[in-house]
């Protein structure tokens, strides 16, 4: 698949050590200058990898699917709204914008994310602003290693990026967000054997448990899936944790070539199997935001 031209930098490049993620709603009767802003936008993050080439820069711009329509007549084949199968587990909270913004250097984030958001500004209403960042050797606030079975090198690209299955937005990505708040007290209270049959998982170490010995509750059992041909259901996790004096939690973010294979694992954790086995972990965070955008190619921009 070569697309490595024309997607965002941002979808499929390696963990970086910090990440903001700024969503926006846009203002009445400013649908021409969201597409002025949109158009530029491109240039702006480019300009800035170049001046900042040591920092890992790099930046996702996402259109919200109920936003789409007021800027471009033709629709991502799958775009549609995020797909909740339970609304109090997994509420829906559309946006119009999101800026995913991340790199190894806080300042270097920060000066991307102003500058973006300057062009935007007067056009939009900001709804959240969530700083992440990388926890010891890339784990959750759990104590446990996230995103362990992501796709490696160019495999990224092959389960983010859309294909030739939809020509006018090869090399866009369906991106699905969650904000997720930890009940770290009570999780802390379990102890680790209970924690990692929770997950599936060894906490220490990060070895997978075997078949035989995984309960069906399991969070890496709930979210391992498989085709009607038998291959796995990949997407490319891009999540990192946040935290204040507050709460504590986990900007999940998916990014996939198609939404069937997200949404087929939220309904899995939430839903279960046909035995009714959900996803113990659950138990312990609980999604507040829930939205469904379309990351199009840097080409797209340019058409605008």
């Amino acid at each position: 698949m070569s697309l490595s031209p024309l997607h965002q930098t941002g979808i499929t490049a390696e963990q970086s050590s910090e990440a903001l993620f700024i969503t926006f709603n846009v203002k009445p009767g400013q649908h021409k200058q969201i597409r002025l802003a949109l158009k530029r936008s491109p240039e702006v993050i480019s300009n800035t990898q170049s001046v900042f080439k040591s920092a890992n820069l790099h930046a996702v711009i996402g259109i919200g699917n109920e936003y789409w329509s007021q800027l471009s007549l033709e629709t991502p084949k799958q775009l549609t709204g995020f797909q909740h199968t339970d609304l109090k587990q997994a509420p829906d909270t559309p946006v119009d914008l999101i800026l995913h913004i991340r790199s190894d250097r806080r300042d270097i984030t920060s000066i991307l994310a102003q500058k973006l958001y300057q062009l935007f500004s007067d056009s939009v209403s900001l709804v959240e602003e969530v700083s992440c960042f990388k926890y010891l050797d890339s784990r959750d606030l759990t104590g446990f290693v996230d995103g362990t079975e992501n796709p490696e090198g160019e495999h990224r690209k092959e389960v983010a990026l859309v294909g030739n299955e939809d020509p006018s937005f090869c090399g866009g990505s369906y991106l699905h967000l969650q904000k997720f708040i930890h009940s770290l007290h009570s999780w802390e209270q379990l102890p680790v054997d209970q924690q990692e049959s929770i997950f599936g998982r060894s906490k220490t170490d990060n070895i997978e448990f075997s078949s035989d010995k995984k309960s069906p509750h399991a969070h890496t059992k709930r979210t391992s899936l498989k085709n009607a041909q038998g291959e796995s259901l990949e997407i490319l996790r891009q999540s990192m944790p946040f935290a204040t004096l507050t709460e504590s939690g986990l900007m999940f973010a998916s990014y996939c070539r198609t939404p069937d294979n997200f949404n087929k694992m939220l309904n899995s954790m939430l839903k279960g199997d046909t035995e009714g086995h959900t996803d113990h972990l659950m138990k312990y965070t609980q999604a507040v935001t829930g939205q469904a955008f379309f990351v199009p190619s840097l080409l797209w921009f340019t058409q605008l």
